[in-house]
């Protein structure tokens, strides 16, 4: 036995005792109360705290921030990738603005945006616009919504 093993606390945090255990070079250390033992940290229950943690912590894969920066990525590498594109996601749903001059275009960002891992619904504010003429015209969608109002 050593004659002044290196020792912890109850209070002590988990950085300092992942900062014992590497910078001596141990694998276990005993729990003190004054001078009384009353329990040892092993690795083993450190990685079980981590573990346990990790099943706490939700997928940051779901979360809207990630899925708008993949919906852009997904559809920014295409040659069909709407102008001005704009991507808002709340909840998993994505809304799509932006400028598209072929229609084929809109159908590709919908089903791009759709096969994003985290994405529930697509709803489309794409606008067509004619580059000879620069007339224009809103996604269906929006029209839809404009004869309902």
């Amino acid at each position: 036995m050593t004659k002044q093993p290196l020792t912890i606390t109850e209070d002590t945090t988990l950085e300092e005792i992942v900062q014992l255990m590497e910078k001596n070079n141990v694998k276990r250390l005993p729990v003190t109360r004054g001078k009384q033992i009353v329990g040892i940290v092993s690795r083993a229950n450190l990685l079980q705290a981590v573990a346990s943690l990790a099943r706490q912590v939700p997928d940051p894969t779901a979360d809207d921030d990630h899925i708008r920066n993949r919906v852009i990525d997904t559809l920014a590498k295409n040659d069909w990738c709407p102008f001005g594109l704009s991507v808002v996601v709340r909840d998993g749903i994505v809304h799509l603005s932006g400028v598209i001059t072929e229609e084929h275009s809109r159908q590709a960002a919908i089903v791009g945006a759709e096969n994003v891992t985290g994405v529930k619904k697509v709803h489309d504010h794409l606008c067509w616009v004619d580059t000879m003429s620069g007339m224009h015209l809103n996604s269906p969608e929006d029209d839809d919504l404009a004869k309902a109002s």
